[in-house]
């Protein structure tokens, strides 16, 4: 074979190979993504509902498939299973994971408190003011080792009392949480909105501590508490770089949307069930909690501290290990969106 002839055939093998990678490259991107949230409906998930919603994901070329769970520890382990790419929960399980030698980090944080209450059934007696006074009561909880399981504990253990002074009982959120309250199954409970508003203002509740704005959760957690994100395996993160900073690229317009729109604008983009026939209630609700979010989307400095506060009060898995905060969370991808 002649050099013209060598080089006409080489010219021609790696023009083949350039577009089998091109094309590789773009099924690739065409992939669905699945990310599982832990209850979609809820309030502190907002960014990801109206990232979809309002068509953010596919302006970045994605074809995200939003999954909704009743508990963050089912999402949890549906990514560690290769269930779903990404999971929109608590960050605390990226500690919680870390402790247990696996590694998934925060890449977009949604929220800097919990955006969650503790409510007491109105049939319990006046009596219990605080969780000091939850000895022999069921607390309902959307999963054992949940988010509002760990912060449930804090709130018993910060009390003087022994987490074996109460029973947990796992009843979901949403529509699961109303039932077990209104059987009669759970005296008291932590949830999120618009449940804990709906409970209010049939008064069938009374609230206990209140986590739904940052300035609330300073006074009983002691620093700013970042709840809700989008998590991911570290090894998912750095194998897909590119469609990870398209879900952050999402989620932080998602962000900036709630910033800069008021309640009643945003409540007219979320499916009707969200408020569950009370819009009024969702607007007024969100107005009053909007706070809780964070319009860039990065990890305020200070509250990875608090996260591990928490749990090495009621954890063993993390008072077991030392954990290194600077794995849990990365602001790489929220540093690169596009102003």
């Amino acid at each position: 074979m002649d050099r013209q002839t060598l080089t006409s055939f080489a010219a021609r093998l790696l023009g083949c190979v350039l577009f089998g990678l091109a094309c590789t490259s773009a099924r690739a991107a065409r992939d669905p993504i699945r990310i599982m949230v832990a209850g979609i409906e809820k309030q502190i998930y907002l960014p990801a509902a109206l990232a979809d919603r309002l068509g953010y994901f596919k302006e970045q070329g994605l074809d995200v498939q939003l999954l909704s769970d009743t508990s963050g520890i089912n999402a949890e382990d549906e990514l560690l299973t290769g269930g779903v790419q990404g999971v929109v929960g608590f960050y605390d399980h990226t500690v919680d994971l870390q402790a247990k030698g696996k590694f998934v980090q925060a890449v977009v944080q949604f929220s800097q408190a919990p955006g969650e209450a503790e409510i007491v059934s109105s049939k319990v007696p006046d009596a219990v003011r605080s969780p000091a006074d939850f000895k022999g009561r069921a607390l309902g909880v959307t999963g054992l080792g949940s988010s509002t399981h760990l912060l449930s504990q804090y709130l018993v253990a910060s009390h003087g009392l022994k987490l074996a002074d109460v029973s947990f009982v796992a009843v979901g959120s949403g529509e699961g949480f109303v039932a077990a309250l209104r059987q009669g199954r759970i005296d008291a409970g932590m949830t999120t909105e618009p449940t804990v508003s709906r409970l209010l203002q049939s008064g069938e509740v009374r609230l206990m501590v209140d986590l739904r704005t940052p300035q609330a959760t300073e006074k009983v957690l002691g620093g700013v508490y970042p709840g809700a994100c989008l998590y991911v395996t570290t090894r998912w993160a750095t194998a897909h770089h590119a469609e990870v900073q398209g879900l952050v690229n999402a989620l932080v317009k998602a962000l900036r949307y709630i910033d800069g729109h008021s309640a009643n604008e945003i409540e007219l983009q979320v499916p009707a069930d969200f408020s569950h026939g009370d819009s009024a209630l969702y607007i007024a609700t969100l107005r009053d909690t909007k706070s809780m979010f964070i319009r860039d989307g990065a990890m305020p400095p200070s509250g990875p501290a608090t996260v591990l506060k928490v749990m090495k009060a009621v954890n063993r898995s993390v008072q077991a290990k030392p954990i290194d905060l600077s794995r849990t969370y990365t602001t790489e991808f929220t540093s690169a969106v596009p102003r």
